[in-house]
Order: C-alpha cells, then sequence, then structure tokens
C-alpha cells in the first residue's frame, strides 16, 4: 500500500524535513489531510490544494492557484481553466519554505475549500 514514507524512500533526510515543515505550514491554515497516490501525495482541505511528489534531493509542490504565479521559482505551469492554474516549484531544504512560498499555500488552501485565516 501507497503511504507517506514511501513517497520519500529514497530522498535524503532534508527532502524529508522540507515537507514536515510544508505540513507544518499548511496545518497552521486549517485542517490538512494527506493522500498518498501513485506518483506524489496531496494535501487536501475540502478539495486537494497541493501535490507533492518526493525525489532524491528535492520535492516538486504542485499548488493550484486563481492566477499565474509569475516567479524563477515556479518550474512549470499548467493553465487548467479560466481562473485555475497548476505551478510546480522545487524545493530542496525547509528553509525553502519562506513568507513568500508560504502565502501561495495559504492561498491555494482557501481555493480549495479551506477555511480562511
Amino acid at each position: 500500500a501507497m503511504n507517506v514514507e514511501s513517497h520519500f524512500a529514497k530522498s535524503a533526510p532534508e527532502v524529508v524535513a522540507t515537507y514536515r515543515r510544508l505540513l507544518e505550514v499548511a496545518r497552521a491554515l486549517g485542517p490538512v489531510v494527506e493522500t498518498p497516490k501513485k506518483t506524489s501525495i496531496h494535501l487536501v482541505a475540502r478539495t486537494a490544494f497541493a501535490g507533492v511528489a518526493g525525489r532524491r534531493s528535492s520535492l516538486i509542490l504542485t499548488l493550484k492557484s486563481a492566477r499565474d504565479i509569475r516567479s524563477r521559482r515556479v518550474e512549470k505551469r499548467d493553465q487548467t481553466s479560466a481562473n485555475r492554474w497548476h505551478v510546480d516549484i522545487r524545493l530542496q531544504r525547509p528553509s525553502d519554505v519562506d513568507h513568500q512560498l508560504t502565502a501561495w499555500v495559504s492561498a491555494a488552501y482557501k481555493l480549495a475549500g479551506g477555511r480562511p485565516t
């Protein structure tokens, strides 16, 4: 069975620490359910607001957004509908979960029906 740990089986300890930090930030916004899928872990408020894929030396965070996020930190962007984007951001260490990233996570959480803060 897929579990959260299995997604980080080959990841450096720093990557696991980064995921834990990301969860802390998300849970400060309200309830978050971790749902392991085949290729990623979905983070769910009422609906999924983020996906996390573990790599050896980083994790790829896919966030929901109501608009394109124009940042050098965004490695890939997909417009899924008129007011929906999915953006990919690579995180390597806990300090990458900074104020800017926290703001993006917060916006994604609200879009997914999470309670406003």
